[in-house]
């Protein structure tokens, strides 16, 4: 019986996965934006690199987003702060239209999600800035759903 139920936790823990979730979260930052760009940004303990992750670019990048980023210094722009960054598109610049805010995570030091390929307003950086909130809060608790889980397959193994 005690078997079955912590089996059943385990299960009902398991049931959402971080790099699906983090899939579904880039999803849904291009459809805020309204655009096909948008990703991750990690930027590393020492704040001197901030790499692509979960990243969402057509496979033609016709606006050459990832070249773009690569090249432009916005990714150590977004290394060495901690706010908001915003590029205005400027096609004689090779500047597609970027645009990043800080996810808030504890169990990083510092992620952005970010947008690109489009003329982005105060109101696109607001709604990105609460996509960026909520799921924040919602990687952590998958995180910590992943954790518990982990400590119940201790518990089923001694109670199988």
């Amino acid at each position: 019986m005690t078997s079955d139920c912590v089996k059943e936790l385990i299960e009902s823990f398991s049931r959402t996965e971080a790099d699906d979730l983090l899939g579904q979260v880039v999803r849904c930052a291009a459809a805020v934006g309204g655009t096909s760009y948008a990703g991750f940004a990690e930027v590393d303990p020492l704040q001197e690199l901030a790499c692509l992750t979960h990243a969402l670019i057509p496979r033609d990048d016709r606006l050459g987003v990832r070249a773009w980023l690569e090249e432009s210094g916005t990714l150590k722009e977004l290394a060495t702060g901690s706010d908001p960054v915003l590029v205005a598109k400027d096609p004689s610049l090779g500047a597609p239209g970027f645009l990043a805010v800080p996810v808030p995570l504890a169990t990083r030091d510092l992620v952005y999600l970010w947008v690109a390929g489009g003329r982005f307003t105060d109101r696109e950086e607001h709604l990105l800035g609460r996509l960026a909130l909520a799921c924040g809060r919602a990687l952590e608790a998958s995180r910590g759903l992943e954790a518990a889980a982990r400590m119940l397959r201790s518990v089923h193994a001694f109670t199988a």
